[in-house]
């Protein structure tokens, strides 16, 4: 009778984690509020000055 084969095999496991940082999420919520009130501001100076101009 014929003996199975031995294999050593060697298995690597990567776990992959998402990480969710909400300091990161805080960060990206106060940068894009800034440049929406920014924007706004932006047109309302362009409404209230510019444009009464013409």
């Amino acid at each position: 009778m014929r003996e199975p084969h031995e294999q050593n095999v060697e298995v690597d496991r990567t776990e992959v984690h998402k990480k969710s940082d909400s300091s990161l999420v805080a960060a990206t919520f106060i940068k894009y509020a800034a440049y929406i009130i920014i924007f706004f501001g932006f047109l309302y100076f362009l409404i209230r000055y510019v444009f009464p101009k013409f």
